[in-house]
């Protein structure tokens, strides 16, 4: 279960969406989020579905693969869905009890879990088809003009791609201490929701000593290459925007007015 997890992954392929500038990508996906929360109609719906399958299907991702990292919100999309079905007044289509559903609440539960399914595959091809390293470049280069505030980008941007990075190294240091303490009898399966939280604290502390010792050999590993931020460093692969890079901002830009479009005029 935990190696269904895809954020923070990185999937090799030779594709046109993996040779972008990583740029390009972050924009691109800063654009997506927001219009996924400005549809109201079927037509955005049709419009959104349309272009992350063509993004998906130009990325060379496994489908399969990007589905796999559905599984771990299943809970979470179930309690949004239930809140807004449960919750939002408008015509009653049923009533139970203390329950009631609405016909508004039917449509924005729908409308919420399909909003949340498009997020976490839109963001997990971020993640996919860009490396820790051009995340990093990416975010320096893209909020470089934070430097006149005197905010630490390179600092920033550095944290958030090792965050990254450790996703899929912590959960794959979680599976194997679960393995391991399974071999050993311990139950993480049976009992109530109390019980299996009481049997995940002997898997904590090995986790915890597991991450500090990792953050800790990295630090090591920064020092002795002699890494002191940003300041006077170079690169040994420079960002440079190139043609197709161009006609990537064209697109998602023109997707986005789109977008808007749909939601003024329908």
């Amino acid at each position: 279960m935990l190696r269904e997890i895809t954020l923070g992954q990185y999937y090799p392929a030779d594709s046109a969406i993996h040779r972008l500038d990583p740029r390009v990508k972050l924009f691109a996906t800063l654009l997506y989020v927001i219009s996924l929360f400005t549809f109201r109609s079927i037509a955005g719906f049709v419009v959104t579905t349309i272009f992350l399958a063509a993004v998906i299907v130009i990325s060379k991702v496994p489908f399969g693969f990007m589905v796999k990292g559905l599984r771990m919100i299943v809970i979470i999309l179930l309690i949004t869905a239930l809140f807004n079905l449960f919750l939002t007044p408008g015509r009653t289509l049923a009533e139970f009890w203390i329950f009631r559903i609405t016909e508004e609440g039917l449509v924005s539960a729908v409308k919420m879990a399909v909003r949340l399914v498009y997020l976490i595959l839109g963001t997990s091809l971020m993640t996919l088809t860009t490396t820790p390293n051009q995340l990093t470049d990416g975010m320096e280069r893209g909020l470089r003009f934070l430097k006149a505030l005197r905010i630490p980008v390179h600092e920033i941007a550095m944290m958030m791609s090792i965050a990254l990075r450790f996703i899929p190294i912590l959960v794959e240091e979680t599976d194997k201490i679960m393995k391991a303490q399974i071999a050993r009898g311990a139950d993480f399966e049976s009992g109530n929701l109390i019980k299996k939280a009481k049997a995940m604290v002997p898997l904590l502390v090995p986790l915890f000593i597991s991450a500090f010792r990792r953050a800790n050999d990295l630090a090591m590993a920064m020092e002795a290459r002699c890494y002191h931020g940003g300041e006077g460093r170079t690169k040994m692969k420079p960002l440079r925007y190139r043609k197709q890079d161009g006609i990537a901002y064209a697109v998602v830009i023109g997707y986005f007015a789109v977008m808007i479009a749909v939601r003024v005029l329908v």
